[in-house]
């Protein structure tokens, strides 16, 4: 144990035996070192994106809920956040370095405290092309990045006053099913018609 405390004080390193002073300075550097390699496990950081679907009218403002959560960790605020848009056209970023870079569009951007783990987006006046999913990305002062699972968007066209909007094609499509199974009737009892109006001729001619 005297060893073991020589080993702290700067002046009393040089103490005889020092084959023991080596293996014990390597014993003391291994307990030390163990802290260093725990450090990445504080930023095991999730991204939670609520809800999975969302839908709005056009012309209505959209927030699209994404909260970080490390508990581990009580600082967020060195992290950077970006939320880009997937559509049939392919990716489109809309902010990166928690600032929006979209040119002229002050339509789209992030509110929330960081400080808190709210990176939600907001999306004002929103239009048909909005439609999408949308990722919230987060990378990491190690360089690690974390991305939730993505939002689905989808934009509703303000067609009338009686809210059918999306339900004109369901409309249509139920319709014409209808008029289709009154067609195949139709053709099926023809004969059978035939034969009535048949028997019935005959038998007021009798």
């Amino acid at each position: 144990s005297a060893i073991l405390f020589s080993l702290f004080p700067s002046t009393d390193v040089g103490v005889t035996g020092g084959g023991a002073n080596k293996e014990n300075a390597a014993a003391v550097t291994h307990v030390t070192a163990q802290p260093l390699l725990l450090t990445p496990e504080p930023w095991n950081l999730l991204v939670t994106q609520t809800p999975a679907k969302e839908k709005a009218k056009e012309g209505e403002t959209v927030v699209l809920n994404c909260h970080l959560n490390s508990p581990q960790h009580p600082s967020l605020t060195d992290l950077m956040v970006k939320w880009y848009k997937e559509d049939e056209k392919g990716q489109m970023d809309l902010l990166e370095k928690n600032v929006t870079i979209l040119p002229n569009n002050s339509r789209v951007f992030m509110s929330g405290d960081l400080s808190q783990g709210d990176v939600s987006l907001v999306i004002l006046n929103v239009t048909t092309s909005d439609h999408g999913i949308y990722f919230c990305e987060v990378t990491l002062p190690d360089g690690k990045v974390v991305r939730g699972d993505g939002t689905k968007l989808r934009i509703r066209r303000a067609l009338g006053l009686f809210g059918i909007e999306e339900s004109i094609g369901t409309i249509i499509g139920v319709v014409a099913a209808g008029i289709g199974g009154i067609v195949v009737l139709i053709i099926v009892l023809t004969p059978r018609l035939r034969k009535c109006i048949l028997c019935m001729r005959q038998e007021s001619r009798q």
